[in-house]
């Protein structure tokens, strides 16, 4: 777990978040094992920005990466920082219920681990649309 908190704590360097202040960190490991980190992209058109959990999705998907199988996601301070709804659902896409989240500071530190149906309980997914 330690080499996907360092990659979320990376991402977060590079966030831009130049209205809200509030900088975000995410990564991903793949099936493979690989990890992938992203940051939050705000924008002056509020609603045109993104969070770091589809960053980190999209340069998983770019790199021929199929399933999310681990995340890491990080806020500014100690305050625990979940993904948002949103994000939840983008990370079920890609991944199984079981799939762990951890929670943790702007220092790496962990706060609290999640599956991702305790944060998405009776999720939709791809299974539905089969």
């Amino acid at each position: 777990m330690d080499d996907l908190i360092k990659a979320a704590k990376a991402a977060r360097t590079t966030a831009h978040a130049p209205y809200s202040k509030f900088y975000v960190g995410a990564a991903m490991r793949d099936e493979q094992g690989r990890v992938f980190g992203g940051c939050n992209i705000e924008n002056a058109a509020y609603p045109q920005g993104w969070c770091a959990e589809p960053s980190a999705i999209a340069a998983l998907i770019t790199a021929g990466g199929k399933r999310v199988t681990e995340v890491a996601v990080m806020g500014n301070g100690d305050t625990l920082c979940t993904p948002c709804g949103g994000c939840r659902q983008k990370i079920r896409e890609f991944a199984n219920g079981d799939v762990k989240i951890h929670c943790c500071t702007e220092e790496g530190k962990l706060i609290r681990t999640f599956t991702l149906e305790e944060l998405l309980p009776f999720s939709f997914g791809p299974e539905n649309l089969a």
